[in-house]
Formats: structure tokens, C-alpha cells, sequence
């Protein structure tokens, strides 16, 4: 039973370690990227350019205007609830108000929370936790409820796991919960079991629609 609980803790440290090294070869080629591309542009491109971002910009708000998300949580016998219906994944710049709090999906900001094991003491907007949940991270959330040795707690662990992030949600129903893209559950503390198990399944899990999406260079406080 202890070496396979061992096997077990071994292979999820490898596994991210693994992701903590293509997050890094990832970073250093996106940089390279960026260097390339400051290159001077043809002024017919950049002017096509504008009117290509003012027509994508267009039909974001339009997606905007539907609903981000439809249909209902069904609780398994894991506690692990997951939403049953449609969670919609467009970008888009108007605000979306999403049917459950924290948010497990719907449309989204373009642009992502850092979720590289980033822990946020303030509140962070919905729409760009959402994007991160799209990358395959998992988002621990708290209220003023939750007891100040689980918070930080939590964020060690947060800390220590890339695609994780951290932020308080005052509206939220419990102290203490855990979010990932179409999955959340509610958990007692930070010593829970099932927070471990959550984290195993969910961080890069089955469940993530673009899996190895980045989790650097996005947006931070």
C-alpha cells in the first residue's frame, strides 16, 4: 500500500516537473517570438491589420451578447460536481455574467490569468480565471469564511503547482472551493484529501479543452 501510494507521488511530482519544463521551453520560445516579430511591417499590412482586428472585435461582441453558459450542476458520488450543458468558449470584450459562482467556463476574456502555481490576494476578474480553466488549470478560491492557516496553506501548495491559481471570491457559497473547467467541488479544509485528488485529476486533466495552453505571459496584478 505505501509503495504504491510512493509510485503514485512520485509520478505526480514527474508529471509536473515535466509541465513546469515545457512551461519554461515555452516562455523562452515565446520570447524569441516576440523578438522576431518587431520587425518593421508594411503599412498595407498593419492597415489590414486594424480592419481584420476591428471585424474579429465586432463579432466578440456580438458572441458577448449570448449566453455563456446554459444547463445545471449534477453532483457525483465524489462530490465532484459537474455542469451538464452548454459552456460556450468564445472571446469576447463585453462582461459576461456567468449562472454559478466561481465560474467553471462560458465566454471569456481573451486574455488569461497567469495560473503558473500565481497566487492572487485580491479578487480577479471572472472572465480571465475562465481562460485559465480553458488551459486546463485549477482554481482554488476562498472567502473571509475560510480560516487564515487554510489560506495559507493552500497557497503553499498553489505555489508548488504549475497551472493552479489562487484568488479570493467573497460571493461564493462555501469557505473553500476548487474549480476546473466544467468541474468544481467544495472542500473542508486545506488538509482535505480531496483536495489532492482534485488537483490529480483536474490540473491539465481530461476535462481540459486546450490542453498545454500556456499559463505564463498573461495577465497579473
Amino acid at each position: 500500500m505505501g509503495s504504491a501510494k510512493n509510485s503514485s507521488s512520485t509520478s505526480r511530482k514527474a508529471r509536473i516537473e515535466e509541465m513546469r519544463r515545457a512551461e519554461q521551453s515555452r516562455e523562452r520560445r515565446n520570447r524569441i517570438l516576440t523578438i522576431a516579430a518587431s520587425v518593421v511591417v508594411v503599412a498595407g499590412l498593419v492597415v489590414g491589420g486594424v480592419v481584420l482586428v476591428k471585424s474579429q472585435s465586432d463579432k466578440s461582441d456580438t458572441a458577448s451578447d449570448s449566453k455563456a453558459a446554459s444547463g445545471h450542476f449534477v453532483t457525483g458520488a465524489d462530490g465532484v460536481k459537474t455542469w451538464k450543458g452548454t459552456l460556450a468558449r468564445n472571446h469576447v470584450t463585453k462582461t459576461v455574467t456567468y449562472p454559478m459562482e466561481p465560474p467553471v467556463g462560458g465566454d471569456h476574456n481573451q486574455v488569461w490569468m497567469n495560473c503558473n502555481g500565481d497566487v492572487y490576494t485580491k479578487a480577479i476578474n471572472n472572465m480571465n480565471a475562465v481562460h485559465s480553466l480553458e488551459h486546463g488549470a485549477v482554481w482554488v478560491t476562498y472567502n473571509s469564511k475560510a480560516s487564515d492557516a487554510d489560506v495559507k496553506a493552500l497557497a503553499a501548495k498553489v505555489k508548488k503547482t504549475p497551472y493552479t491559481l489562487m484568488s479570493p471570491v467573497e460571493d461564493q457559497k462555501d469557505p473553500i472551493m476548487l474549480s476546473a473547467w466544467g468541474k468544481q467541488r467544495t472542500v473542508t479544509a486545506a488538509s482535505d484529501p480531496n483536495v489532492d485528488k482534485f488537483f490529480a485529476e483536474f490540473v491539465q486533466g481530461k476535462q481540459t479543452p486546450e490542453p498545454g495552453a500556456a499559463c505564463t505571459n498573461g495577465l497579473s496584478q
